[in-house]
């Protein structure tokens, strides 16, 4: 019998306790045990039920007990799981439901603590209370073993719990196509054993099915219905696909039958002001806004994720790359294996039936940093990947397996994906074709996860380092052990300028590749990591394509320039660089990034011609120009024409100058009312003369004195009281408390401090 007893806050699920705290500035974040408690009415019913509590995830370990009793629980925090509570339920009274949730330092759970993500704690995902007749449907696993234009085999594998004594049954399968038609159908006759039955049944052949893609993610529904006495006792229903698809070997990626370039990314759960408890409806707005960048594939990065996600993916057209959780630590021991094994069946069993997953990953980086003695052994390593490569076959033959960074099991799954990072950890940008073809010729079947580097918001160089860089490796392949590398994740100066001319470079070499299969950037958003507490945002990764509220950097333009057709757009880059310097008369580069077929750019009014996009040229799909600035402000704007139809327009201002700042002198604060009446705090380094520094870059720390507190912990260019200037500016918001004086602070080992008064 279980009583705990405690002072209990109000939450909303989804809910983790970690959302502020592995963003504050002590190092380490809570890693321990949460309890969470909600009573729920049972009402008496003439007709005896099953209760059943589905968990969508609980990190990392849970225990769940009902009226003070055990009724069950689960190892491994990003796989869903069932509690039967049936046995443990008062009916016609409140019913007490209390879950343990335990995110403590566990090596024998993956993913391994040395992970390069926070492993977040709490009831992270939705809780469903399912009421069932006690004969009713468990699950219900969809295959379609033969697909192609003119037909389409569907067979369905059904699991059902029979806890009454009747014994003769019917099953009416039937599918519907989009607009709730039926197709066909299919009536069986079953004899069920009490407890659990499964039952497998194929359906007739669909002909001319309209086939799932990316472009036309047509889904179709199964329902089944179970049947007694010509009633329907129990019904479930799924939506599927129908597609077909190969990774031909040294060569590229095949959807029902034409070439498809995968274009991809990654995603982490884990967005500002929510950490990795994330309510449905953004979860969707993560996969709209990758689909409107023109992405086709998605790699979700390193465990299975919230079922909104894969429903998303289904609907809007995007293929995934679904992966078990075992990143880093090497292999374990046998309590390890078993757990590993385990939270591998459970994702695929429960992601089985959607159509948008096309690959099944053993895991990312196995090999690194072992927990346990001898688990960096390769034979050791091979030996486990082949148990669950082999696990992924019996479950699913249909698809491929995957992995990355893993040499041991790069002949062990169907598709390997090397580390190649030219241009960031190694190497330059400008050898990247050279690598991946290299690539192609050591692998069978290649696919490029992980390519991209670093980027502070806001922070620009006339300058950048160039493709050919200033470094001489080559090879691509990126070393374990960074701090030992001359790289420019190392040396470079983390500006979006640099960041923007490499995925350049990298699209217009991939979207001209006629044998490539695809790549994913690394990372869509940034996320926050406990090992980077020395970036500009202390515990964020800034690979992102938008920062961690959504927000787009330069880069997102950059892919959409070249993976969209609709909407038309222009995106001068950059509308956060708006103070440049140079010589008088100099010629500056301004590049738009646009997916229309022509971009007219008038500069003060003057216009420097029309360009027509190729994505053969370099930089900007040759939407570059040399434009001579006047001293002072220059208004920019960019026409894009289809034909001679204009369809799109952008406009940005900027201040040129000839003069290099001095050295930094003060930091001066100003403010700025915002529409949720809040105020933007902005922090300026300028020289003894009031200009500003744009070449000032380092860390600056702001505080709320009195009045109000700083919108913080966030990991976002306006929500991290600590933080690195980005061309001499950094910013904070502050919510002020009315009628009191506010007072915010700003100061660094540079200056001894700057204070701004808010009062209404």
């Amino acid at each position: 019998m279980y009583q705990h007893t405690a002072i209990w806050e109000k939450i909303n699920l989804p809910h983790t306790w970690n959302k502020t705290d592995v963003l504050d500035q002590v190092p380490g974040y809570r890693r321990g045990i949460g309890w969470y408690e909600k009573e729920i009415f049972i009402p008496e019913v003439s007709v005896d039920m099953d209760y059943v509590l589905h968990f969508e995830g609980v990190n990392i370990k849970s225990e769940v007990y009902v009226n003070g009793e055990k009724a069950g629980g689960h190892i491994g925090g990003y796989v869903g799981f069932d509690v039967d509570i049936t046995p443990f339920v008062y009916k016609g009274k409140n019913n007490l439901i209390q879950v343990k949730a335990d995110n403590s330092y566990d090596p024998y759970v993956v993913p391994s603590q040395k992970s390069d993500f926070a492993i977040y704690g709490g009831i992270t995902r939705n809780v469903w209370l399912n009421v069932l007749p006690k004969t009713h449907f468990v699950g219900m696993l969809i295959q379609t073993p033969e697909v192609s234009k003119e037909t389409a085999r569907t067979s369905v594998r059904l699991k059902i719990k029979n806890e009454n004594a009747i014994e003769n049954f019917k099953i009416n399968l039937v599918i519907k196509d989009a607009n709730g038609k039926p197709v066909v159908e299919k009536n069986s006759k079953e004899k069920l054993d009490f407890g659990e039955n499964s039952i497998q049944l194929d359906l007739p052949v669909i002909k001319n099915p309209n086939l799932w893609s990316p472009s036309a993610p047509y889904l179709y529904t199964i329902e089944a219905n179970l049947v007694y006495d010509e009633k329907v006792i129990d019904k479930i229903k799924e939506r599927i696909g129908y597609r077909w698809y190969e990774f031909k070997e040294h060569d590229g990626f095949y959807l029902n039958g034409e070439r498809l370039l995968l274009r991809g990314t990654h995603r982490h759960e884990d967005l500002a002001g929510y950490g990795n408890a994330i309510p449905d409806s953004l979860h969707r707005k993560d996969i709209e806004m990758i689909k409107s960048m023109g992405a086709n594939f998605i790699r979700l990065a390193h465990y299975p994720q919230a079922p909104e996600i894969y429903r998303a993916c289904d609907e809007l057209g995007l293929l995934v790359w679904d992966e078990n959780p075992w990143c880093r630590g090497g292999v374990g021991p046998k309590e390890w294996k078993e757990n590993t094994k385990r939270i591998f069946q459970e994702m695929i069993l429960q992601n089985y039936n959607h159509p948008s997953i096309i690959l099944w990953s053993i895991g990312n980086e196995s090999d690194w940093m072992p927990d346990f003695p001898g688990g960096d052994n390769p034979d050791s390593l091979k030996a486990f990947a082949k148990e669950l490569h082999q696990l992924a076959k019996k479950l699913d033959p249909y698809r491929y397996t995957v992995t990355r960074k893993f040499p041991a099991a790069q002949d062990v799954v169907d598709v390997f994906s090397p580390s190649i990072w030219s241009g960031w950890y190694s190497d330059v940008y400008k050898n990247y074709e050279k690598t991946i073809t290299k690539a192609r010729d050591t692998y069978k079947r290649l696919f490029h996860a992980e390519y991209g580097g670093d980027s502070h918001a806001g922070r620009h160089t006339e300058n950048p380092i160039n493709g050919d860089g200033k470094i001489i490796l080559e090879g691509g392949d990126e070393p374990i052990n960074k701090i030992q590398l001359n790289s420019i994740a190392n040396i470079g100066d983390w500006s979006e300028s640099y960041i923007v001319d490499l995925f350049d470079w990298y699209l217009h070499v991939t979207e001209n590749l006629d044998w490539f299969s695809g790549s994913a950037q690394w990372i869509f958003r940034d996320f926050v990591t406990p090992l980077r507490p020395e970036n500009p945002i202390p515990y964020v990764n800034q690979k992102g394509l938008v920062d961690r509220s959504n927000k787009p950097k330069d880069a997102y333009y950059v892919f959409k320039s070249y993976w969209t057709n609709e909407p038309k757009f222009c995106y001068i880059e950059s509308h956060t660089w708006t103070e440049r310097i140079g010589k008088e008369n100099e010629l500056k580069e301004v590049n738009v990034f646009s997916n229309c077929d022509e971009v007219e750019l008038v500069v003060n009014g003057v216009s420097y011609g029309k360009l027509k996009k190729d994505i053969n040229k370099y930089p900007a799909c040759g939407l570059s120009w040399n434009v001579k600035f006047q001293v002072g402000k220059n208004i920019i704007e960019a026409i894009g024409y289809n034909v001679t139809e204009k369809v799109a327009y952008d406009s940005m201002t900027i201040n040129y100058t000839t003069q290099k700042n001095g050295r930094p002198d003060e930091i001066i604060l100003k403010k700025e009312r915002l529409k949720n009446g809040n105020y933007l705090i902005t922090a300026y380094a300028v020289d003894k003369n009031g200009k500003r520094c744009i070449d000032y870059e380092e860390r600056v720390y702001f505080a709320a004195l009195s009045g109000g507190k700083l919108i913080d912990n966030l990991g976002t260019p306006n929500g991290s009281c600590v933080i690195e200037m980005a061309n001499g500016k950094a910013l904070i918001e502050f919510k002020h408390i009315p009628l009191q004086k506010g007072i915010v602070e700003v100061r660094n080992q540079d200056f001894k401090g700057t204070f701004i008064t808010i009062e209404d």
